[in-house]
C-alpha cells in the first residue's frame, strides 16, 4: 500500500511536533493508520453529503469534530507541506468512494493527513509524556483511541 507521506518528512514531522524517534515499522504502522482514518472520515463524509442531497462531499460534509478542528488548526500553524498526490494514491488502494470530493476537500487532503499524524503523535504523549520510542503496545493503545473516536 503507498504511503500518505514519505517516511523522511514523517520522521522529521514526529521528532518537530512530539520528540519521537520512529524506525521503519512505526512508520508503516502510522502512515497505514493515517490513511485508514482519512479515509473514514471521506467515507462519513459521503454518508454526510448524501444526507445533505449533495452529489460531491463538501468540507461542512466531514465529521471534524471541534478537538480535529482546533488539531488542524495547529498543523496549519506549523507550515508544514504535504504532497498530495501520495495522498491520493493512497486513497486509490481503498474502494471508490459513492461520491466524488469537492475541489476544497481535495485541497485539504494534505493538511488531514498532517493533523491526523500530529493527533497520534500527541495521544502518545497524552499517554506516556516520557516517550520517545513507540513500542507495539504504544501503537495499539492510539489505534484503539484513533478508531473509537474518529
Amino acid at each position: 500500500m503507498s504511503a500518505v507521506i514519505g517516511a523522511k518528512r514523517l520522521e522529521e514531522l514526529l521528532r518537530r511536533v512530539a520528540g519521537l524517534n520512529v524506525d521503519k515499522n512505526d512508520i508503516k504502522r502510522l502512515t497505514d493508520l493515517v490513511g485508514r482514518k482519512l479515509n473514514d472520515l471521506l467515507v462519513v463524509g459521503v454518508r454526510n453529503a448524501s444526507y445533505n442531497g449533495r452529489d460531491i462531499v463538501m468540507e461542512p460534509d466531514l465529521p471534524i469534530t471541534k478537538g480535529l478542528q482546533e488539531s488542524l488548526r495547529q498543523f496549519r500553524e506549523l507550515e508544514e507541506e504535504i504532497e498530495l498526490q501520495p495522498i491520493l494514491d493512497h486513497l486509490a488502494t481503498y474502494p471508490p468512494l459513492e461520491r466524488e470530493l469537492s475541489e476544497d476537500v481535495v485541497n485539504m487532503l494534505p493538511d488531514l493527513v498532517g493533523t491526523l499524524i500530529l493527533v497520534a503523535a500527541r495521544l502518545m504523549k497524552t499517554i506516556d509524556p516520557d516517550i520517545v520510542n513507540p513500542d507495539t503496545e504504544m501503537w495499539e493503545r492510539v489505534e484503539q483511541a484513533m478508531d473509537l473516536t474518529l
